[in-house]
């Protein structure tokens, strides 16, 4: 469309030049600098340079206003830096667009009797048109940004957003001073660049460099809102989870990884915590990474973040063969906590060019919220697995089984449930154990002991420690005559395999025989509340088995 174009307006219109081309040089720079200096707003770029486009158009005619047009998108692009792997369509796109707008609203001002050169301040006829001339430029613009926006782009946010605002208010602002450049050139010449061109400029840089700073205060609020939903999760894979879901959306993000520092054999790598891939958890493993190895170990030795615009950039470091070769740009950056690298969060785009220094600055800040939520996280866990926890076989203690007993009984009392089986096993002459090879052995015996009844029960139900040599098994929707027959199965296992003892006062490893006595009772047949449940397998486990012989299973009778 543009060569075709540009053809026939040098034929209609050819440009009126007087030779002089120091002014067209100059118009031509000026253009050019204004065109550098955008303002990106959700991915849309806005460029100040209609009142440049107006007074070249003015001045020298559509056809080298057209020409000037099509050199300010190519270095706006070329600033943008969007020419990328399925990007390259936006070059024509946008050269076609200015072409059409700046021959459309050239045209109609010809058709409507405008000239090239009027004299706009004492020809208020002239005005009239070169202000039609400018709505029209306006106007045209809008109608194709819409038309791309829908079609081509398939943006569903709304057209009249922000950007739009921005664009409409500038537009106001800068047609004026677009007729004011004009008529001043005509008067001074060259210097009227010097006294419109550089306060422009100037104003330009501020309005940049204000938008940018509220660009960083809204990432700077997004952080901290990110920072308190981490800080209110107590658990540690939900504070990796939201941790790596809140930067996705916050950044252009594709591959995400959070890689931690842990210890094998008294040397420290890092090794992948977390990592998701264009929104998909990965499941493939990552060999561990040293100090300085590749990107990651250099992040985590040297504690320094890492930006980079291109795959160029790091393609060949031995670190990154974990991410998927369509990635460009990378974030690196160590998680600190105390002065200490305890990994390094790594983020990539299949976008060249797709992260700032001001999002390099709030990934750190995040990072640091983030090592903090894992750190009380971690505590948490620690302090609750402890408070649940017997801390020598592992099992959940008498506490825990007493809250998980109440909630199962709700829920059979609510229907929810049809059985809820209890399960209480004694070891016999327990401490006879203890006295003949020692309360180490003893210690033995009890932590295989639940390693054995974990390994029968699975996720059948709850497995606690009742206190001393007495273990629990709370059974939900498990009738009577099935928890027998895993009672049954765990007294052969514990009687027909015996125990190894290493650490024994004879100093050397015992091989000793055990039994157990287990009762059973089961929920609403033989009990209708929680005390009364443990009540009546504590009976069957002590008249029914143990005053029986020992070595046995009983199952609570009213009988």
């Amino acid at each position: 469309m543009v060569p075709a174009g540009l053809w026939i307006t040098y034929q209609i219109h050819p440009p009126k030049f007087s030779g002089n081309w120091v002014e067209l040089l100059a118009f031509l720079l000026l253009t050019i600098i204004v065109a550098t200096m955008p303002i990106v707003i959700n991915e849309t770029f806005i460029f100040l340079i209609q009142w440049v486009a107006l007074a070249t158009f003015l001045k020298f005619g559509l056809f080298v206003e057209i020409i000037f047009a099509q050199i300010a998108v190519i270095a706006l692009v070329l600033k943008l830096k969007i020419l990328q792997k399925g990007q390259f369509f936006r070059l024509p796109l946008n050269l076609n667009m200015f072409f059409l707008v700046s021959f459309i609203s050239g045209m109609t001002y010809y058709w409507l009797g405008g000239h090239t050169g009027p004299e706009l301040a004492n020809d208020y006829s002239s005005l009239s048109l070169a202000v039609v001339y400018g709505g029209l430029y306006y106007l045209i613009n809008q109608v194709i940004l819409l038309i791309h926006f829908k079609y081509i782009y398939k943006r569903k946010e709304p057209f009249f957003g922000s950007d739009f605002v921005v664009e409409t208010i500038t537009t106001l602002i800068t047609l004026p001073i677009g007729f004011i450049f004009y008529i001043l050139f005509n008067e001074i010449g060259l210097l009227s660049i010097l006294f419109v061109g550089i306060p422009f400029v100037s104003l330009s840089i501020i309005f940049i460099l204000y938008y940018s700073s509220q660009k960083v205060n809204d990432y700077l609020q997004k952080a901290a809102e990110i920072g308190h939903q981490l800080a209110e999760r107590l658990n540690v894979e939900d504070v990796k989870n939201i941790f790596l879901q809140k930067v996705c959306e916050m950044l252009p993000v594709d591959y995400a990884y959070i890689l931690e520092v842990m210890t094998h054999k008294d040397e420290k790598y890092l090794l992948l915590s977390r990592g998701f891939e264009e929104g998909e958890v990965r499941t493939k493993p990552l060999y561990p990474i040293r100090r300085y190895e590749g990107m990651s170990g250099k992040v985590w030795a040297e504690q320094n973040s890492l930006l980079l615009n291109t795959r160029k950039e790091w393609a060949y470091s031995p670190s990154s063969s974990y991410i998927p070769e369509d990635a460009e740009s990378l974030l690196c950056v160590p998680i600190i906590k105390s002065k200490k690298a305890i990994g390094v969060l790594v983020l990539a785009s299949k976008k060249k060019h797709a992260y700032e220094n001001s999002q390099l600055m709030i990934i750190e800040v995040l990072c640091s919220y983030f090592a903090v939520a894992m750190e009380n996280a971690k505590n948490y866990e620690q302090t609750k697995m402890q408070s649940e926890h017997c801390a020598l076989t592992k099992l959940y203690n008498f506490r825990y089984f007493q809250n998980v007993l109440t909630e199962e009984f709700q829920k059979l009392s609510s229907s929810e449930s049809k059985y809820l089986s209890l399960i209480i096993l004694d070891i016999d002459h327990f401490k006879s154990i203890n006295d003949t090879f020692g309360h180490q052995s003893g210690n033995e015996i009890l932590i295989e002991m639940a390693q054995r009844i974990e390994s029968l029960v699975g996720n059948r139900g709850t497995v606690a420690r009742y206190g001393g040599e007495e273990f629990v098994i709370l059974l939900p929707n498990v009738s009577k005559v099935e928890a027998v027959s895993l009672a049954e199965l765990i007294r052969q296992s514990v009687a027909n395999w015996p125990f190894i003892l290493h650490q024994t006062i004879v100093k050397e490893p015992q091989q000793v025989r055990i039994t157990t006595s287990i009762g059973v009772a089961t929920a609403p047949e033989d009990a209708e509340d929680a005390q009364s449940l443990i009540r009546h397998a504590d009976r069957a486990l002590y008249v029914g088995a143990k005053r029986a012989g020992r070595n046995r299973v009983a199952e609570y009778s009213t009988c």
